[in-house]
């Protein structure tokens, strides 16, 4: 009986030891695919200001009917966060939310503004239906010209000097992080930290 304990004692111990190996090498491998799998960003595009110059000045009416002020230094010195959006787009509206949460949290040091353009009625509508009047909402086709917006959801950061810091499509929140993660690396995209890492790795 003796024997048998002691037998499955041994047992246990050996099934224990595999298995924290077994651990060690899955977490090993995690490791492995991260490093090999760059986080995706939003999706950068070659048109309008580029990253690392001043972001075009306007001094727009929002539909609430207070005066916008975008590009140069920011009197709140704080980043502005400019998306362009539209009540027709899907992703748009799915970033609403997200959107939302990113200014609570976010408020400190940075204010969100949206741009569309369109009939006012339609645009006042979405307004109330999404909850979204306490944000700045300006409807400006030159706006959207300046930064040659050929496709929606679509977001320029740009700090509080009036400089632009990260632009991109962005479908997705991780899109929208990637922008602050750009800026705070002081590179134009993640995919170009990315591509650095792995050079200064090389």
């Amino acid at each position: 009986m003796e024997n048998l304990l002691v037998v499955s004692n041994l047992i246990l111990w050996v099934l224990v030891i595999g298995l924290g190996v077994t651990v060690l090498a899955l977490a090993r491998q995690v490791g492995v695919l991260y490093e090999r799998i760059a986080p995706a960003g939003a999706l950068m595009v070659l048109q309008g200001p580029a990253v690392g110059e001043l972001a075009p000045q306007f001094e727009l009416e929002a539909v609430s009917g207070e005066t916008i002020l975008l590009g140069g230094l920011s009197q709140a010195k704080k980043s502005t966060l400019l998306f362009f959006l539209s009540p027709t787009c899907p992703v748009c509206n799915t970033l609403i939310p997200i959107l939302k949460s990113i200014q609570r949290s976010e408020s400190a040091w940075l204010d969100i503004v949206f741009a569309s353009d369109g009939d006012l009625g339609t645009q006042k509508a979405f307004i109330t239906k999404k909850d979204i009047t306490s944000f700045p909402y300006v409807l400006s086709p030159q706006l959207g010209m300046a930064y040659q917006v050929a496709k929606l959801p679509f977001a320029v950061l740009v700090d509080e000097h009036g400089v632009i810091r990260a632009k991109g499509l962005t479908n997705n929140r991780e899109h929208l992080e990637s922008l602050f993660s750009a800026m705070e690396q002081g590179v134009s995209s993640i995919q170009e930290f990315m591509s650095n890492r792995q050079q200064g790795a090389a």
